[in-house]
């Protein structure tokens, strides 16, 4: 077995499933009283929003690779960073350490193409939906991704998510905001998935809330995860 060194807090909500569903699966694969071999870095939020809300990327990026290289010396085998947004340095991040770094795009990817989905709808944070970090690397797997055109939406949809979703408020307005600009881009892009991009949008969307396959990142990134764990993928 392998040991997973994961960078969490970016939310500690999100972090918790990760957590839980990671040692839940291998317990399930393996059996008998086997869970996951773990270190985890859990960051202060607090700390690494305001350096978002400052655009002090670098800074990020930075402390991201420390981090990371912490991790590595303390015997991880794979890093993990169990948030969208912050692949947005996760090239940098995997330039500063030896080990491998498991990337979140690449597992959810993985998974639309498994049910024969390439072209697929993408919400995530503000971040996630105006920049082209995750959107790229989805590109390089095949898929054919569009992102919600207006801006309010965009806001609102980022908005819901640190000021809702990060704190563990579920709201059904919110998931009927969501559910409406979906059916939008199912109506003006003709997509087949959407794709949650954002590790938190699960505790809100579901997939009996929509008529389109629903692709989570999270559970996604924890399924490779997992594999690489009990190394049923190197």
């Amino acid at each position: 077995m392998k040991t997973i060194g994961m960078i969490g807090g970016m939310s500690y909500e999100s972090s918790i499933h990760y957590y839980e569903r990671i040692n839940n699966q291998v317990n399930q694969i393996a059996g008998g009283l086997t869970c996951a071999k773990m270190l985890i870095y859990n960051v202060n939020f607090e700390e690494i929003r305001k350096l978002m809300l400052e655009n002090e990327w670098d800074e990020i990026g930075a402390e991201l690779a420390k981090i990371a290289k912490t991790l590595e010396d303390a015997g991880a085998d794979y890093i993990v960073i169990a948030t969208n947004t912050m692949h947005k340095l996760a090239d940098y991040v995997q330039s500063q350490i030896r080990i491998p770094l498991i990337h979140i795009a690449d597992s959810v990817a993985d998974k639309c193409k498994e049910s024969n989905v390439s072209k697929v709808g993408l919400l995530g944070t503000k971040y996630t939906m105006v920049e082209d970090f995750l959107v790229d690397r989805l590109k390089l797997n095949g898929l054919t991704v569009f992102t919600p055109k207006d801006s309010k939406d965009i806001d609102e949809i980022d908005r819901i998510i640190f000021d809702e979703l990060c704190k563990g408020t579920i709201k059904e307005s919110s998931k009927e905001y969501y559910k409406k600009v979906i059916e939008q881009m199912v109506e003006e892009y003709g997509i087949k998935g959407i794709i949650l991009g954002c590790t938190e949008i699960e505790m809100l969307i579901k997939q009996n809330d929509l008529d389109i396959p629903v692709f989570d990142t999270t559970q996604a990134h924890i399924d490779s995860i997992v594999d690489y764990s009990l190394e049923r993928r190197i």
